[in-house]
């Protein structure tokens, strides 16, 4: 069968992902790409998108794969007829790309989409969120070493500090501020710079969350 660009097309039954082992059968798309061989790149359509598995969005993010588009080859797939528009796929891949935006820093990303439930990427209250989340998680005093280079101020990387409590100051450019203590000088400092030196308590894994966020937001 001759395919052009565009054409609708539906996998075959049986037909599997070998990457996931997922059963692609059924899914429905256009095609993006005709390469050698009769391999073809395939945008998945709206509601194929709608009902892929969570699940499998997570791995493929996990993993570095591509979830909206996929390539098979020609004799995986028959002709079909449209069921929905480009804009309906634009929509759809803006929605799942929000909700599964943190899925590739596996176990920080599962703590920063906690934080963040029902908070769009881009908005302001996000900083806020976590601000409420790390005053009700994280137990002071904790002892903390400061990771992040200082363009200014008398701390510097491989310090070791004494974190005292979060400060009321956020600020947009560098976040959450806590107040520390060296030796006998107290400080504000980034918390988005500092990484708990105990590995197995209880504040290192919401500060690496919030970190690692703080560095990809």
């Amino acid at each position: 069968m001759n395919f052009q660009l565009n054409d609708s097309v539906v996998v075959k039954s049986g037909v599997k992902d070998p990457d996931t082992g997922m059963d692609l059968g059924g899914w429905q798309g256009r095609i993006a790409k005709i390469e050698e061989d009769n391999l073809l790149c395939i945008d998945w359509d709206s509601l194929t998108l709608k009902n892929i598995p969570d699940s499998y969005i997570t791995t493929c993010e996990e993993e570095g794969f591509g979830w909206n588009q996929y390539y098979t080859y020609a004799t995986d797939v028959e002709k079909t007829e449209p069921r929905d528009t480009r804009d309906d796929v634009d929509e759809i891949i803006g929605i799942l790309y929000e909700k599964h935006a943190w899925d590739h820093l596996g176990k920080e990303g599962e703590g920063i989409k906690e934080v963040l439930r029902e908070i769009a990427l881009d908005d302001e209250a996000a900083l806020e969120a976590w601000d409420k989340h790390l005053r009700q998680v994280l137990t002071f005093p904790f002892q903390a070493e400061v990771e992040e280079l200082q363009e200014r101020g008398p701390l510097r990387v491989g310090d070791r500090i004494t974190v005292e409590k979060i400060d009321s100051y956020i600020d947009d450019l560098r976040g959450i501020f806590v107040k520390v203590t060296k030796k006998k000088s107290n400080y504000v400092f980034p918390l988005a710079d500092l990484e708990a030196m105990d590995q197995k308590g209880a504040n290192f894994q919401p500060l690496r969350s919030y970190v690692i966020w703080f560095a990809n937001h």
